[in-house]
């Protein structure tokens, strides 16, 4: 039985839901982002107590068809940006149509409706945020970022960067740099 979780982006969360199910007797076969595959089926019971529980941890168990699938899709996403070295060279929309096993445009449609965002600003938000996150390391240069970002060039991400966020690629990470003086001098 598959089990569809909101909210599981990190290893913290994954380690976390194994850590319920095991609390409830019940060894996941699998465990991966937004998914967990368990033996079988679960009781009503202990489904009701996986769902309390990860509540209170901020997780939250799915059962609606559309939910599920729009956080299927949120988890490629972001596995895809934020946790693979390598963006795939294909297109975002023929990836995730070979992923998730659905026609893009259905699974376009379905988001729109859902989320009041496409699934390509949802794409640009999660690579501006990927970006922040590289600048703030200071192990990349904004060249390498926008390669490593599958950009078509420094000026097209410091546009979206700008559009998305206000401020300069540049300017962001001078106020990093601004804070850390600040942070120095106290």
């Amino acid at each position: 039985m598959k089990l569809y979780i909101k909210y599981m982006v990190s290893l913290r969360c994954k380690l976390l839901v194994k850590e319920e199910l095991t609390k409830l007797g019940i060894n996941p076969v699998f465990v991966d982002l937004g998914m967990v595959e368990v033996p079988g089926q679960i009781s009503q019971q202990d489904h009701d107590t996986l769902r309390d529980n990860l509540l209170r941890s901020g997780l939250e168990l799915l059962d609606d068809k559309k939910s599920i699938l729009i956080e299927r899709i949120k988890n490629v996403i972001t596995e895809m940006i934020h946790y693979s070295d390598e963006i795939p060279t294909q297109n975002y929309s023929d990836y995730l149509s070979e992923k998730l096993d659905y026609d893009y445009t259905y699974l376009s449609n379905i988001f729109s409706e859902v989320k009041g965002i496409t699934i390509q600003h949802f794409i640009i938000i999660n690579k501006i945020e990927r970006a922040k996150e590289l600048l703030l390391y200071d192990e990349l240069n904004l060249t390498e970022i926008s390669y490593k970002l599958h950009y078509s060039s420094v000026a097209h991400l410091s546009n979206q960067f700008k559009k998305i966020t206000g401020l300069t690629p540049s300017f962001f990470k001078k106020l990093k740099k601004a804070r850390n003086q600040n942070l120095e001098n106290i």
